[in-house]
């Protein structure tokens, strides 16, 4: 997503690639309006760069085009930790405590308690050389109790900084980390992803964000409570 990458066709390409960039949905939080995703002729000068000399040619619209649809998904459940928690800790154990299934029924309901602005990204760092505490332990796990935990490690790691408005007018920076796996391919052939997207425990909100969350929902489902809630309506 960065403007400042070169759209000049390199002396060893042999063919021509676009140089339109695409708009995405996610907006900045530096000047109005939305981010807007390299073109491929700029991916394909990126990856040069970084020594990726034997990148076909022909396939670099493809990989924008998984590129772009990663980052809106990233930027998807972002927006879902947003609106559990940036009205606050109180607020967000109401919309974990019935778990992730109770949360997107009364997702409606729960958007509308309170009025809060959209979350922006402010900047973002690609770190794939540096794997997260997380990876590290489902890596770990993974060569103890390969049929279980077992996969492979993320391709890739993000670390997006968002701007979270909160209900008192404050502006907060939120890091989330993001890791980004590859799973196995569909029939058909076409690549299948999964992204682990969470707030960084930089701070004891966040991770007590994280513990509200996934606590919420396996309590929720270890409890009987939708199987309560079934029975009594």
């Amino acid at each position: 997503m960065p403007s400042n990458l070169s759209q000049t066709r390199d002396t060893r390409q042999t063919i021509h690639l676009p140089t339109e960039r695409e708009p995405s949905s996610i907006p900045r939080g530096d000047i109005n309006g939305n981010w807007e995703y390299p073109s491929p002729q700029q991916m394909y000068n990126a990856m040069l760069r970084k020594g990726y000399d034997d990148t076909p040619e022909d396939a670099v619209e493809s990989m924008v085009a998984v590129h772009n649809f990663l980052n809106e998904g990233a930027w998807a459940e972002i927006i879902d930790w947003e609106r559990r928690f940036s009205r606050g800790l109180g607020y967000g154990w109401e919309a974990c405590r019935r778990g992730e299934e109770g949360f997107q029924e009364n997702a409606d309901r729960i958007a509308n308690l309170r009025d809060i602005a959209a979350p922006k990204l402010l900047r973002f760092q690609g770190r794939p050389n540096e794997m997260t505490p997380k990876a590290r332990m489902l890596e770990f796990m993974g060569r103890m109790y390969p049929a279980k935990f077992g996969c492979e490690p993320p391709f890739d790691r993000h670390d997006w900084y968002v701007q979270r408005r909160t209900v008192d007018g404050q502006m907060r920076e939120i890091r989330y980390v993001i890791d980004y796996y590859a799973g196995p391919s569909e029939p058909t052939g076409e690549p299948v992803f999964f992204l682990d997207v969470r707030p960084a425990v930089d701070t004891p909100t966040a991770a007590v964000e994280r513990m509200m969350r996934w606590g919420g929902d396996v309590w929720h489902r270890a409890s009987g409570a939708k199987a309560r809630e079934m029975a009594s309506s």
